[in-house]
Formats: structure tokens, C-alpha cells, sequence
């Protein structure tokens, strides 16, 4: 895999990124791309770089990129908000429009945890990509946030938010708080990022309540029907106590076709590493869906002259 770091801008503000080429990667020919997107308190450096490694081998340059205020990203730190990741997705999109070994017919999104909602959205908005993938996400985020946490946590929850909105209209900001203060990780997926991700630049940074707010008003499903006839593939682990496989089957209902649902045998992380059987099959499976659905929206490979 051949990375080359590049910035763009989304809103004024300067992301990093990074291109991913295959190593067989020759002038004048136009490739298949992916945009690789990271959930919450996610980066380019950890799970999109991951699948790139397994995705450029199948012949696709891929995308990974921070989030403003995430990493070396520009953006206010700490602010983090699904409407502007929407955002910032689809200035990505526009950017590898812009790439000479791209062919712009031939662009998917993939979305993993909270970037499965992102990248359903970027896809209703943008109607610029060919297909879109959803790994275990979320979808209607009031009802995830609800099914996570015990009626009294979830009160404490509506009144730290109202009185958060209330602070920023009279304050100017919202109030800054822990990391997981209201996205509380289930033992597994704690101990993965204890190992894993807590060692990644960036990773840990408090956040503004205003993300709360940002995920109650969040309803992927309400939407998603609207992609079509954009292909969506909805992956998801079949025992994630993070994310419940309850939220990917309603948003499989809600979709229209064309749409696939995909079961890893795993929860949301234990088998996020790039060598792991359930990983290489899930990557294969993309291959495989995104493959059918560029060859459904246009013509396969091409030369730059033709």
C-alpha cells in the first residue's frame, strides 16, 4: 500500500487525510475509490487506515481523513457534532472527485460505528457516490441512547442536555465533559480500547455536550429510503452490546433496495484487527458489494485516454 498525506478543506477548516494507492497502482489508468470514515473518537490513523490495508489490495484507493478538531484536523477541539461529520464527509467526496487516478463514477462510502449514520446521511444529501456501506452503527440515536442506560441515567441525560442548551444561549459554549460521559463503552468494547485505541494520537479528548443533543436529533432511518437506488450494505456484529444488532435490523426495514444485510460473528471491535478471519471476510464482502455496484453504475476500469 502506497500512502500519500494530503489536506483538504471542509467549512473553512484544513483536514488531514490520507490517500491510500494499491502498490500496482499504474499512470493512465482510472481506479474504483473509497472513502473510509471512523466513528466517534475515531481516526484516519486507526480504522480507516485498517481497512485501507485490506482494500487497496483489492485494487481501490481509499480516503481516510480526521474530522475537524480531531487529531491535527482544524476545528474547535472537543466540539463534535454528526451534522457537521456529514459535512465533512461529503467535502471529502468533492476532494477525491478532484484526484486524477479516481474515476468519479466509481466512489463509495464506507461508515464505521457512529460513521455508519454519517456516511447514510452524506449519500442522502450529496447523491454523488455509487454505493455506501454501514458497519455497526446506530440509526436513531434517541432510541440507542435510551436503550443503553437505566431510566434514571437517562433523565440525568435530557436535563444535562437542556441544561447545556441553556448555557450555550446564555454563556456562548457548551459545557466541556468526559470522553464517554454519555456514550458508555460495554466491557468488551472498553477493554479493546484500552488495548487498541487509547494509544492513538488524539484519542481521549473531552467533548462538548452539545454532541448529546446532536445524537438525540439523529434519525438515519427516516431518510435512508431516500438513498435508493444507491446500494447499501449494513454489516454488523451479531453479539455488539455497544451498538445492539436491533438497530441494523430496523434500518434494513426502513431501507429500500437495493440493500444487503451482512452478520459478523463478533461484537463491535473483538475482531477489529487486520488479520482477524471475521475481518478479512467482512473486507471481502465489500469487495464484493462495492464491486457489483460499480458495475452497475458504470463501466468497469478504464483508460484515461478512452
Amino acid at each position: 500500500m502506497i500512502e500519500k498525506q494530503t489536506t483538504f478543506f471542509s467549512e473553512g477548516s484544513r483536514l488531514q487525510a490520507t490517500l491510500y494507492y494499491p502498490d500496482d497502482l499504474s499512470e493512465g489508468t482510472l481506479r474504483p475509490a473509497l472513502i473510509v470514515n471512523s466513528g466517534y473518537q475515531g481516526f484516519n490513523e486507526f480504522y480507516p487506515k485498517m481497512f485501507a490495508r485490506l482494500m487497496t489490495q483489492q485494487g481501490y484507493i481509499c480516503l481516510g481523513f480526521d474530522y475537524r478538531g480531531m487529531a491535527d484536523s482544524e476545528g474547535p477541539k472537543g466540539t463534535v457534532l454528526i451534522e457537521e461529520q456529514v459535512e465533512d464527509i461529503r467535502n471529502a467526496v468533492t476532494f477525491l472527485q478532484t484526484q486524477q487516478d479516481v474515476d468519479d463514477r466509481q466512489i463509495g462510502l464506507i461508515g464505521w460505528g457512529m460513521g455508519a449514520a454519517n456516511v447514510i446521511l452524506a449519500a442522502e444529501k450529496g447523491r454523488n457516490v455509487a454505493a455506501v456501506a454501514a458497519l455497526n452503527g446506530f440509526y436513531k440515536g434517541e432510541r440507542w441512547l435510551k436503550s443503553i442506560h437505566s431510566y434514571h441515567e437517562w433523565t440525568k441525560i435530557l436535563q444535562d442536555v437542556q441544561e447545556d442548551r441553556t448555557r450555550r444561549v446564555l454563556e456562548g459554549e457548551s459545557r466541556m465533559a468526559d470522553t464517554f460521559e454519555h456514550y458508555p463503552l460495554d466491557p468488551a468494547t472498553d477493554d479493546y480500547v484500552q488495548k487498541e485505541l487509547s494509544q492513538v494520537y488524539g484519542f481521549g479528548h473531552p467533548t462538548r455536550l452539545q454532541f448529546t443533543e446532536s445524537i438525540l436529533d439523529m434519525n438515519v432511518e427516516k431518510v435512508v429510503a431516500d438513498i435508493a437506488p444507491t446500494p447499501l450494505f449494513i454489516g454488523h456484529g451479531t453479539r455488539n452490546s455497544l451498538h445492539p444488532i436491533d438497530e441494523a435490523l430496523a434500518l434494513y426495514e426502513a431501507a429500500s433496495s437495493p440493500k444487503t444485510l451482512y452478520s459478523v460473528d463478533g461484537r463491535h471491535n473483538d475482531f477489529m484487527y487486520v488479520d482477524h478471519p471475521e475481518f478479512v471476510l467482512l473486507c471481502d464482502r465489500l469487495d464484493e458489494f462495492f464491486g457489483q455496484a460499480f458495475a452497475a453504475s458504470s463501466s468497469p476500469v478504464r483508460s484515461v485516454s478512452a
